[in-house]
């Protein structure tokens, strides 16, 4: 059965997008099915892949609110193994669609369910934002991996988030845990990136993965070409650092599942 896996923070520009985008092309290198889902109205994780969202004839917009069903609305990447469901600027109203659902905070668990026999890993990009669709991620998911820019303001929201994550626990998904903390646009060279790590290993102990993710400017510069760093400079410390964090999660996972 394939794990599903939310990628989440409340707070924008951390790397949500851009770790799903090269996790996924990663975790799909290694020889693992993957399926993404685009599940921000921003729908950059669906043009990072170079997919036009006008040009797909559904997206999780139509999944969420009118039941289409995911298997057949996903389109194939420019990465074996890989296929996406995506987004477009719609899914900013499906939240008030949503609203008069029953079970409405479990409709994408439901859709979900037929795929996990299909794929050995869902991931699913988040909205910053801890609103219906991100509830409906993390009540569909397993785990949740949360990226923590190496910046101080980047620790203030975590509270928050975690809040979330043990009142989806308590009410809706009893099985979420949490995958681990990302360390994300990581520059060795700041004493302050150093210490953001050291307290979150501090605090947070072995949830913290082991690897971080570099800044880098050919893992900034990929999504403008539609490939994920890994196609597009695969010797580049952005991509080798995914690479690094895909084997990271999958042995963690055998770990689990003797």
């Amino acid at each position: 059965m394939g794990k599903i896996i939310a990628i989440a923070n409340q707070k924008g520009g951390v790397g949500k997008t851009t770790t799903t985008i090269n996790l996924g092309a990663s975790l799909a290198s290694a020889g693992k099915r993957t399926l993404i889902i685009d599940a921000d109205p921003q729908a950059n994780a669906t043009s990072g892949y170079g997919i036009e969202p006008r040009s797909m004839t559904s997206s999780i917009y139509e999944c969420l609110v009118d039941g289409y069903p995911i298997d057949g609305s996903q389109v194939k990447t420019c990465v074996d193994n890989l296929d996406l469901v995506g987004s477009r600027i719609d899914l900013a109203g499906a939240e008030i669609e949503l609203i008069n659902k029953p079970n409405r905070e479990r409709v994408l668990a439901n859709l979900l369910e037929p795929l996990k026999p299909v794929y050995d890993y869902i991931l699913i990009d988040c909205s910053p934002s801890l609103g219906l669709i991100t509830v409906n991620a993390l009540t569909a998911a397993n785990s949740v991996i949360i990226p923590v820019q190496a910046e101080y303001f980047a620790l203030e929201g975590i509270s928050k988030l975690l809040n979330t994550i043990r009142i989806i626990k308590s009410k809706l998904n009893p099985a979420l845990e949490i995958e681990g903390f990302l360390l994300t646009m990581y520059d060795a060279r700041l004493r302050l990136a150093n210490q953001i790590y050291e307290e979150l290993k501090g605090h947070f102990a072995d949830m913290v993965f082991d690897t971080v993710i570099p800044r880098n400017i050919r893992l900034s510069e990929a999504p403008s070409h539609g490939l994920p760093a890994i196609l597009y400079d695969p010797e580049s410390r952005g991509a080798t650092s995914h690479i690094m964090l895909a084997r990271e999660i999958i042995s963690r996972n055998r770990q689990a599942c003797p």
